[in-house]
């Protein structure tokens, strides 16, 4: 049965998207190395990224946008970005078994799998798709938004983070709904 595993890198930062990946791997072609995004160097992660975008059967990343975010509402974004990911593989997988506690609407059947990031190899593979594209994103951003630090933080809300917000404002690329980002903006008069 082609199953995917299916992650997400990007809930609890202040700016930038939420990204997820689905990953179908190759039953004949097992990828070594495999762990949580969050266990490996982002060395060791580009390398088994480039190892799974050749050698898997299918993968696909899904993304939803900062406007979405707060519209929404982080979990639902996170499942958007889920169903995007798992929607954009050729084959489409029979079931996905999806890293934590809840599920996105699918076209296939699916299960949520608590640290599915550390025990299934799919999930896995996906979790370092999602960090790596996410990571990768954030340095772009880094650039096109200089002086918040998005390229060392990655959006997260790091002191030096919540310093540079207050002395910058808030960019398009921050998420407004979140806390910070949030008492900023009201204490300024709001947007």
């Amino acid at each position: 049965m082609l199953t995917a595993g299916v992650d997400e890198a990007g809930r609890g930062p202040l700016a930038g998207p939420v990204v997820a990946a689905a990953v179908i791997l190759h039953p004949q072609r097992p990828i070594s190395g495999l762990a949580d995004s969050k266990q490996l160097s982002p060395g060791r992660r580009e390398q088994l990224y480039g190892r799974i975008c050749s050698e898997a059967l299918a993968w696909a990343v899904g993304r939803a946008e900062v406007e979405e975010i707060d519209r929404l509402n982080i979990l639902q974004a996170s499942l958007l970005a889920m169903r995007r990911a798992v929607q954009g593989l050729d084959p489409v997988p029979r079931r996905a078994l999806i890293d934590g506690n809840r599920c996105p609407q699918l076209p296939c059947a699916a299960r949520a799998v608590v640290g599915g990031d550390r025990l299934i190899a799919a999930i896995s593979a996906a979790s370092i798709l999602a960090k790596v594209t996410r990571d990768r994103e954030m340095r772009e951003l880094d650039r096109r938004f200089p002086g918040y630090g998005l390229a060392l933080h990655k959006g997260y809300p790091t002191q030096a983070h919540i310093r540079r917000l207050q002395v910058l404002g808030v960019s398009p690329v921050h998420r407004r709904t979140f806390g910070p980002v949030r008492r900023l903006l009201e204490g300024l008069g709001g947007e």
